[in-house]
């Protein structure tokens, strides 16, 4: 991730790291260079910092000056010194939603480029973490407690990444559309800079925020990169209609092209934040909830940090990653799942996917073969911007109802079946099993999703694939609402794919191989 930043702050102030050596030289070469006869006061970091920056200062300085004070820090300079005319006199808001990652973000890397400061805000959105103790298992109304831990470390990691940049992450509480206004009013900012989402409940909110930055003269920089192809221009591809097929869709997008974003080592400082009252990255405590049940919660942990740390662990194994086959695999495994596990970090955005698409591939040139799309690794990102591109373009994507790609089936409406699902009271150990690592970890192999969700729906129970959708999108640590949305419309064979026996008879193969062992790792999870 870069050089640890050689800038730290005191009182506010952004100042060179703390070497008294180093600080020392730069002080005897202002004094020799302007003839100061008053003592500098060398010991004030601070004070010297705000020498280097003084306007009139640059402009005495000579290049041979300038290069001597900058090898002698060993950092990427800051462009005040290098290039004034680069600075715009003004500051840059990043607002994070997903994107929760310092490494190839364009939006952060725009934000941070010819600004005097930089505003990295993230606002804890009530409507998904605000506590509900009505709701069946410990969490907010619309996600579980494990999604909203992963997601507090994850905010926990990119303040620490920040940090070592010369910044640090603002955390603000309230609707992100009016919090994000307020500081507009409030913060002395040029650009709004932001990741581009596709979710509908994003989309109106980032309208909101366009809306009122164009009025108010406001740049906003929204680009995509949370995916490795735009949607809509997949879609324009397709003549306004997106492809309903995996293999349509690889025609269409045909090879990507995108440029990864540029390594950030510094980013400009914090500005005046006014009578905004920051807050630090809360802990779960401190938003409502109460940590007494750590068993249950899960054992994969969010931020960037351990998404690369995962990356390189998948990615050393070359073998595994040039024969990964996506229909093989052990949903059995706990100790070491039989996939990367990275499906909640491309989530968040902790882990770019168009960097691990671009790693996938670089491992793909030094083996003699691998497999393809659509078993492969890189198969499974396309699966991925697949569904997402079909989201983006379908209205009413999430429903039944007023859904033109969706059949219209007379499913069952009890609450009663959905419950014993839903709390694995169903009476058969395989599905059972996976609903309890559900609700313990949040997470589970995509053959186990396939059988639970087939057994809702298609395969026994006959119960609305809403209903169960709605359960994963709760307590799933990855629930990502074009993917999810997609393979309950997949699954429950209401479009994409409609034979619906098919579905079953995976489901039943599934349970025949691991069944045994999914039920023996039940009891050994004390349930």
């Amino acid at each position: 991730m870069g050089r640890p930043s050689t800038w730290r702050y005191i009182n506010r102030t952004r100042v060179p790291h703390p070497s008294l050596f180093l600080t020392y030289i730069v002080y005897r070469l202002l004094r020799v260079l302007f003839n100061s006869q008053a003592s500098l006061p060398y010991t004030s970091y601070v004070h010297v910092s705000r020498h280097l920056c003084l306007p009139h200062l640059r402009r005495q300085l000579t290049q041979r000056f300038k290069t001597a004070i900058l090898l002698s820090y060993e950092m990427k300079p800051p462009l005040s010194l290098l290039n004034p005319s680069m600075l715009s006199g003004s500051g840059s808001l990043m607002w994070f939603r997903k994107g929760l990652r310092v490494h190839d973000n364009p939006a952060l890397e725009y934000a941070s480029r010819g600004s005097t400061c930089v505003y990295p805000l993230f606002v804890i959105d009530p409507h998904y973490m605000e506590l509900d103790p009505n709701a069946y298992s410990p969490g907010s109304t619309r996600a579980g407690i494990n999604r909203i831990r992963f997601l507090l470390e994850s905010l926990a990691d990119l303040d620490s990444s920040l940090k070592k940049l010369g910044s640090r992450l603002l955390v603000l509480k309230g609707e992100p559309s009016e919090v994000l206004i307020r500081c507009l009013n409030e913060w002395d900012v040029r650009k709004l800079c932001f990741e581009y989402d596709t979710d509908p409940y994003y989309q109106a909110l980032d309208d909101k925020a366009k809306n009122y930055a164009s009025a108010a003269g406001i740049e906003v920089f929204s680009p995509v990169s949370h995916t490795i192809f735009d949607p809509a221009d997949i879609i324009e591809k397709n003549g306004g209609r997106p492809p309903l097929s995996y293999q349509s869709f690889l025609k269409l997008a045909g090879e990507p092209s995108f440029s990864l974003s540029v390594e950030l080592s510094w980013m400009p400082p914090v500005g005046d934040v006014g009578r905004c009252e920051i807050l630090q990255v809360p802990t779960l405590k401190e938003l409502g909830y109460v940590e007494k049940h750590q068993d249950e919660f899960t054992p994969f942990r969010g931020g960037e940090s351990e998404a690369l740390r995962r990356l390189r662990e998948s990615l050393s194994d070359k073998e595994w990653v040039a024969n990964f086959e996506k229909p093989k695999g052990d949903p059995s495994a706990y100790i070491k799942p039989a996939t990367t596990v990275l499906s909640p970090y491309l989530k968040f955005g902790c882990l770019s996917s168009r960097y691990f698409y671009q790693c996938l591939k670089d491992v793909y040139k030094n083996v003699k073969r691998h497999t393809s799309p659509p078993v492969s690794l890189v198969g499974q990102l396309l699966w991925r911007e697949f569904f997402y591109t079909v989201a983006f373009g379908t209205p009413n994507f999430d429903e039944m109802k007023g859904n033109k790609i969706c059949k219209q089936i007379p499913w069952n409406d009890d609450d009663k079946l959905l419950a014993a699902w839903r709390e694995a009271r169903t009476g058969y150990p395989w599905i059972d099993a996976i609903m309890v690592q559900l609700r313990k970890w949040g997470w589970m192999h995509h053959l186990a999703r396939h059988s639970v969700a087939c057994f809702l729906t298609r395969g026994d129970l006959f119960v609305h694939w809403e209903k169960g959708r709605d359960i994963f999108e709760r307590l799933l640590i990855d629930s990502d609402w074009a993917i999810n949305n997609g393979n309950w419309l997949w699954l429950s064979c209401s479009s994409f794919f409609y034979q619906w026996f098919c579905m079953i008879l995976q489901a039943m193969n599934a349970e025949r191989k691991w069944g045994k062992l999914m039920h023996l790792t039940r009891d050994s999870m004390d349930v």
